[in-house]
């Protein structure tokens, strides 16, 4: 029963890596992608065919397996931002993109098509996931604090008045993208490392609208929020298994309602902090210390 809880453990967080890389892009950049599953598939493959045929290093797979990913994001993401596509147009352009690379990698004869690809060494732990997915929220979060995080959410509220003030679109949209491209492929590659099988049909649109979902019930100006609901996504459908297929209807019952009673998302625009989080027990402390004088 513990490796069970580990393992689901494990899953959640490996989908908040690949939440928070979506909502850098689409939180704070205000660009919808219904593709993103394609980009964990490249990283998944890359990292597991360096480990599997090739032996390669676990961590220099990983890395390989993102840097894919993000190259892919730079190859989807240039044409398509440069003619300025918005809203449904892009988020059809990245769901033209990852139903192509899920074809791709059926055809493929080292990706054993749609057989996949079994017996991967289960490198990626707990312990492995959990730090790396802290790592990218840091990143993450200094990134949306920075100059450029400023300039993406200026990006979201008004592109065009956003040009006219000096920000350059084209830029500020692939550099979302290709870190977006890269925490989803980095996931991946921990994916594969953890179910030591993968296989295209594993990376379908499905998958694509749960990281989007996460990110919209999370609260789309928040990252810690979206975390959260990847977290919760993954593990409340563990916990309503006992309920067989009336766990899929609560699990649609629970998005309706943060929809209706919580548009904003489960955060909206906050964030958590350690200084939020300990808060509380400085106020408690401080009332404590007055009642003893």
């Amino acid at each position: 029963m513990g490796m069970y809880f580990r393992g689901i453990l494990t899953v959640a967080a490996i989908n908040i890596i690949a939440t928070t890389g979506l909502s850098v892009f689409t939180g704070f950049t205000g660009l919808f992608s219904l593709g993103h599953a394609a980009f964990m598939a490249i990283g998944a493959y890359t990292s597991a065919i360096l480990t599997y045929f090739y032996h390669v290093p676990y961590s220099v797979a990983l890395i390989a397996g993102m840097a894919a990913a993000a190259l892919a994001g730079m190859v989807i993401g240039y044409p398509t931002l440069r003619t300025k596509l918005r809203g449904d147009y892009f988020a059809i352009a990245t769901l033209g993109m990852g139903e192509a690379t899920r074809v791709i990698l059926e055809t493929l004869r080292i990706t054993q098509g749609a057989r996949g690809l079994p017996g991967i060494k289960q490198y990626t732990t707990l312990p492995v996931a959990c730090a790396i997915a802290g790592i990218v929220l840091l990143i993450a979060r200094n990134l949306v604090v920075s100059a450029y995080g400023r300039n993406a959410v200026a990006v979201r509220e008004d592109p065009i008045a956003a040009e006219m003030i000096g920000i350059r679109l084209l830029r500020t949209k692939m550099i979302s993208l290709v870190f977006s491209a890269g925490c989803a492929g980095l996931a991946g590659g921990l994916y594969a490392h953890y179910l030591s099988f993968i296989q295209p049909v594993m990376f379908t649109m499905v998958q694509s609208t749960q990281l989007t979902a996460a990110v919209v019930c999370g609260g789309t100006g928040s990252l810690t929020g979206p975390a959260v609901a990847a977290f919760l996504f993954i593990v409340l459908p563990e916990l309503l298994r006992a309920a067989q297929l009336w766990r899929l209807v609560l699990y649609g019952l629970l998005l309706v309602l943060i929809m209706v009673f919580r548009p904003e998302g489960l955060m909206g625009f906050k964030d958590l902090s350690m200084e939020g989080l300990a808060a509380p027990f400085v106020r408690a402390k401080g009332g404590a210390g007055r009642g003893v004088r």
